[in-house]
């Protein structure tokens, strides 16, 4: 018995005549991250992308389970390959799906007849496999409405395709298929959520992450390349980029006002990761910024940390409460990690009052007390560190 998986489209459909490179952007994320399970063949037509085995004993079950983090796929379905031959596709049915109609009360059964040359109409292919169905698992019973399990047969051009009811994707759009984009990623819970989320759109991402030793540690450092390689299983390969920002805090705390330290540091922040992002081909920032849940990220706040950059700053979680962030962190499995007890930059001298509703003039007056202000920046560009986390780890790191 030969089984296949069938990999369904989603808002890919919608894309009309573009939708041929959305298939192909997903194709290739899908052979990446299925490559070292084995050799697969993989092949599209009649809006289902076809994925058949090419050796025995590939792990079909781990192949499935990774497909789950493939953005763009809305729905994956394991079947058994049958002749369009109806005897070979009432032998092979009960075999195929045995063990869960074994398991469970109730079935009904939906054909999807493509190929109208093959004898028997969708009606009578449900009624007739439906009679053998329950003469060998006699427990069953028909529900039409909300059935247990919903056995498929699909009469294709070349084959017909026998399974259960299909496994829910991750939907939206494949990653590169919407550009590349720099994301801000602290230790914290939020922003590795904005990058799942803009993944999901179809941005492909590299990182910036900013450090302050000796105010922080190593380990503070290892839970953010962690935190990146669990994101990868949804968006591929991570170039995570380590900037010091020792120098840069210091010297704010030495030249600029208390009250104005964090939105300084923020405008800092994002005039390196612009920089790093316009030397990696990126088109935009990422930030995990929620309105109002700290007092960097008020409405004017945010105005002037903009005014920072040129370039189009995303912040998919900016409308979302702290347990809307939490729900997606635990269900992409960045939780636990980001709420590991190492501290990050953003909690270096942290003033006591912070300006909530800073103008652009108060922070262009401050600044102007740094004259090395470009020399700060190209030195913190200069002397990033650059690793490159996998799926496999990150060299160096995590092996």
């Amino acid at each position: 018995m030969k089984e296949i998986i069938l990999l369904k489209d989603g808002e890919i459909a919608l894309k009309g005549l573009n939708r041929y490179s959305f298939e192909d952007t997903m194709i290739k994320n899908v052979k990446r991250r299925l490559s070292s399970l084995g050799r697969f063949r993989f092949y599209k037509a009649q809006s289902t992308i076809y994925i058949e085995p090419m050796e025995d004993g590939l792990d079909m079950d781990e192949a499935v389970e990774r497909l789950k983090k493939v953005f763009g796929i809305a729905a994956i379905s394991r079947a058994c390959i049958a002749q369009k031959d109806w005897e070979d596709i009432c032998r092979l049915a009960p075999e195929y799906l045995a063990q869960q109609l074994e398991q469970a009360k109730t079935f009904k059964v939906n054909a999807k007849r493509s190929d109208k040359r093959f004898p028997l109409k969708s009606p009578e292919i449900c009624a007739e496999l439906g009679a053998i169905l329950l003469e060998q698992f006699p427990h069953l019973k028909v529900d039409v409405k909300n059935p247990e399990i919903t056995v498929t047969v699909e009469i294709r051009d070349y084959a017909a395709y026998i399974h259960a009811d299909q496994i829910p994707g991750p939907g939206g759009m494949p990653v590169g298929s919407s550009g590349n984009a720099a994301l801000l990623l602290s230790g914290g819970i939020d922003s590795p959520v904005a990058g799942y989320m803009m993944a999901k759109r179809g941005l492909e991402l590299c990182a910036v992450h900013f450090v302050s030793p000796p105010y922080t540690s190593d380990r503070a450092k290892l839970k953010v390349i962690e935190l990146a390689h669990i994101l990868t299983d949804y968006c591929g390969r991570i170039r995570l980029h380590v900037v010091n920002l020792t120098r840069i805090q210091e010297t704010i705390k030495e030249r600029c006002p208390e009250d104005l330290f964090t939105v300084v540091m923020r405008r800092f922040m994002m005039k390196i990761a612009e920089r790093i992002a316009q030397q990696e081909n990126c088109q935009a920032l990422v930030t995990g910024e929620s309105l109002a849940q700290v007092a960097s990220q008020t409405v004017q706040a945010i105005a002037c940390t903009d005014a920072a950059t040129v370039m189009p700053v995303l912040r998919p979680v900016i409308g979302m409460d702290k347990e809307e962030i939490i729900k997606i962190a635990r269900s992409i499995g960045t939780f636990e990690t980001s709420i590991q007890p190492y501290e990050d930059c953003c909690t270096v001298f942290t003033p006591k009052h912070p300006k909530t509703k800073p103008t652009l003039s108060m922070l262009i007056e401050a600044e102007a007390a740094i004259q090395d202000y470009q020399q700060l920046v190209d030195t913190a560009v200069s002397t990033v560190e650059v690793i490159t986390v996998t799926h496999e780890g990150a060299k160096g790191y995590l092996e």
